[in-house]
């Protein structure tokens, strides 16, 4: 509906509660009555058109004395996020947004506090809970400011972020207090670890909560990345990450050619998800040589292939002894049972391993569930 007329019938039902039953006022809504209904009926004829994205109309005559003209539009639309326009969940989407930058917020506040920055594993944590705090103000600021429309691709890079958030989160719930929070003595600073945990958990429930609202929204297109194919695409890339992560070190993998190329595997790989996540993010799927679903096929079984070779390859040379491996975990400076910015080589080698282990399984799964879209669509 225009701006003018809603403008006119604002004014005109204004003038006319205001009159009563005559006086200056009266006079001016009589002027101004007849002229808005008529700009009405004009604009409501010719918005049917649009009536699927609006919503209903519902017209009812204003009632006042002497049966002076004017009509008021009761119109249920719904915004560009699917919400109506009575206000009941217009607030849902600011309110899990406030709820993402205080938890980010109070995460990385009290990691700071207690020294987290230092070494890797803990600039992991300080870097996602910044980060996701940095561009949630972002997006709340642009969307507070109704600029979204000037993004054509709004919508993929919400449901990406959100993802990845979530993911990210998650991930740092669990590396930093195996990293830090267990070796912290009962005082303050352990307190404020704890604290941290619990906000970066609540986080990631806030962003899953995000993606889960998103993907049950009604009439609304949610893009790949809201797919079972789209998240376990997000899934690899977030655990080859954390993998990346524990083989910072080259202490880690330098050793041996066949532990070099297992962290070939993981580039790779990660390349590969990484790929296929940009092009559905660009809306570029379609200028592929090949169809779109053969070619994710192909990039996921070639995925499980290599990373069936990385899952045995990786323990053997790091914990076969004949193989120079250490099957046992050391007693040194570094492996203590004390609280050190560094962790230990021997659990950073276990820790890949594990990794390597759930990644593979997160590529089969995808391999089988895209096989059978694959086979679907044929």
């Amino acid at each position: 509906m225009p701006l003018w007329t809603n403008c006119y019938a604002s004014l005109s039902s204004a003038l006319v509660g205001r009159g009563g039953g005559g006086g200056r006022d009266s006079q001016v809504a009589e002027r101004l009555g007849g002229e808005a209904a008529r700009r009405l009926r004009l604009a409501a004829s010719g918005d049917e058109a649009g009536s699927s994205r609006a919503g209903p109309r519902q017209w009812e005559p204003e009632g006042g004395s002497g049966g002076r003209a004017g009509a008021r539009c009761l119109t249920s639309s719904t915004s560009r996020s699917g919400s109506f326009s009575d206000g009941s969940s217009v607030k849902t989407m600011p309110n899990c947004r406030r709820l993402q930058l205080l938890s980010t917020c109070m995460a990385f506040s009290l990691g700071a506090s207690v020294g987290t920055w230092r070494g890797a594993i803990g600039n992991w944590s300080m870097f996602i809970w910044c980060f996701c705090f940095a561009v949630t103000l972002v997006i709340l600021v642009v969307e507070l400011c109704e600029l979204q429309d000037h993004f054509p691709f709004w919508d993929n890079f919400l449901i990406t972020y959100n993802c990845y958030s979530a993911l990210l989160c998650f991930s740092a719930s669990i590396v930093y207090p195996t990293s830090y929070l267990q070796f912290l003595p009962d005082s303050s600073y352990r307190g404020h670890a704890i604290a941290a945990t619990a906000f970066s958990c609540i986080a990631s429930v806030a962003y899953a909560m995000e993606v889960a609202g998103t993907r049950t929204q009604a009439g609304r297109t949610t893009g790949h990345m809201a797919t079972v194919p789209g998240l376990l695409k997000a899934l690899q890339t977030v655990v080859a990450c954390v993998i990346f992560l524990f083989i910072s070190s080259p202490y880690v993998y330098q050793q041996q050619p066949a532990l070099v190329w297992c962290v070939a595997v993981y580039s790779v790989c990660f390349l590969l998800s990484s790929v296929v996540i940009l092009l559905n993010l660009g809306k570029c799927d379609n200028r592929l040589p090949i169809p779109f679903p053969r070619f994710l096929l192909g990039q996921t079984l070639l995925s499980v292939l290599l990373y069936t070779s990385a899952v045995v390859l990786w323990p053997l040379y790091q914990f076969h002894e004949k193989l120079g491996g250490q099957p046992q975990r050391p007693r040194n400076v570094s492996c203590s049972d004390r609280l050190t910015y560094l962790v230990c080589i021997w659990d950073q080698r276990l820790a890949v391993t594990i990794l390597t282990a759930i990644n593979l399984l997160i590529y089969v799964t995808d391999l089988v569930i895209s096989a059978r879209l694959d086979f679907v669509r044929v």
